[in-house]
């Protein structure tokens, strides 16, 4: 604690991990998080903890559902393709209200894509992922500090709703070395609570059953409806957010991770230029911000989300907003923005922002002189009548009924 080190993104997420009490992991490889599982193969050991290669994504993660199970504090990470063999298994354990913590490198798609940096999973990451209806918590980091100081706060989240918790980076924070320091004094497991849930040993004790499914009539509902009662919770007391320079802003980007840097990049340019432009960071992608995003739609002339994917955090942006500004959206699909890419699309925003010009008024009509009663009358007296044909009366052979 204090202490500023030179590391990568995901190896300072992995440090991050077992300082934040992190005893047992399981993984596969896959580009771009690699280097998670290979500091976990040689540091957890250190620690007192286990670290298994599984021989796949779904085998991983099925061993985090047994671990979680015992109430230790479990880990798993991936990129896209692996995190969606997981989906599963992640369900299963939102099922059966484990609380464990993964990570998801994002790298392009979809399918296998490509190894870059993309952020493409976000509707898979905040909508749950897998089967039926659950959430997980979601933070999104956009610097190595964060990536390895936000396991602790996953942990703690997790644990507290019994409920999965994740880091949702991308292929650039998970390669990218800055300096780091770890916010938090290293976090000893047995000093812990027993979870009164966890199986182990039974001596002692009642029986306890981690399930996650109920085939008794009307039961799956009520737990259903207490896992969301849960759920609200969470969206009243957990969300997290950073705002820049919106207190005059007539127009505020709304961007995540990397995007989140890029755009600062690009807010800087406009500033300089003069534009009143700020910058609205969701750091809990779910619970999403959506309260003070409508509370800055009433100020904000209008909104501008930069995402690396075709679309998708704009989806939030709007739900929130719900019409009380524009929104407008810089899309990269599986690539990477410059700032002065994001600048541009800053600037025409901004000319959209200006107040309509008021309408010309409509010439006044002309009035046209009424032709005197006399003539009206005359022309009524000596009009002869219309001649109207007669009907004809058709039998009912071949009409409709």
């Amino acid at each position: 604690m204090g202490e500023r080190i030179l590391m990568k993104g995901n190896e300072a997420l992995a440090e991050g991990a077992i300082r934040a009490g992190c005893r047992f992991f399981a993984g596969y490889p896959i580009t771009p998080q690699n280097e998670v599982p290979e500091y976990m193969s040689w540091r957890l050991p250190d620690e007192g903890g286990r670290f298994v290669q599984a021989e796949s994504e779904v085998a991983a993660i099925n061993m985090i559902y047994g671990a979680a199970a015992t109430g230790i504090r479990s880990m798993t990470s991936s990129s896209s393709p692996g995190i969606s063999l997981k989906q599963e298994g992640i369900s299963y354990c939102a099922g059966a209200d484990l609380p464990f913590f993964y990570a998801n490198v994002v790298r392009g798609g979809p399918g296998l894509g490509n190894i870059a940096a993309a952020q493409g999973d976000y509707h898979q990451s905040v909508r749950g992922g897998g089967h039926g209806d659950y959430r997980v918590i979601v933070l999104a980091p956009n610097s190595v500090d964060e990536m390895g100081n936000f396991p602790k706060k996953c942990y703690e989240l997790a644990e507290k709703y019994r409920m999965p918790a994740m880091v949702l980076a991308d292929g650039i924070l998970g390669q990218m070395m800055e300096p780091v320091e770890f916010k938090f004094r290293p976090v000893d497991p047995a000093t812990l609570p027993a979870p009164d849930w966890a199986l182990g040993n039974s001596a002692g004790r009642g029986k306890r059953v981690v399930k996650s499914y109920d085939l008794r009539e009307g039961e799956l509902e009520k737990i259903n409806l207490k896992r969301i009662e849960r759920y609200r919770r969470v969206q009243e007391n957990e969300v997290l957010y950073e705002t820049t320079q919106c207190d005059d802003a007539d127009l505020v980007i709304v961007a995540y991770g990397t995007s989140s840097r890029i755009a600062s990049a690009a807010l800087k340019m406009a500033r300089d230029k003069g534009l009143k432009v700020g910058l609205f960071r969701p750091i809990t992608l779910w619970p999403f911000p959506s309260k003070q995003l409508a509370q800055l739609a009433k100020r904000v002339g209008k909104f501008l989300v930069v995402e690396m994917s075709m679309g998708q955090l704009v989806d939030d942006v709007r739900l929130a907003v719900c019409g009380a500004a524009p929104v407008d959206l810089y899309a990269r699909p599986s690539g990477i923005p410059s700032g002065e890419e994001v600048f541009a699309a800053v600037e025409k925003s901004c000319k959209g922002t200006a107040a309509p010009a008021k309408a010309k008024a409509a010439p006044p009509r002309k009035k046209t002189a009424r032709p005197a009663r006399a003539t009206v009358r005359k022309t009524k007296r000596n009009a002869k009548p219309k001649k109207t044909a007669r009907p004809v009366k058709r039998g009912r052979k071949g009409g409709r009924n």
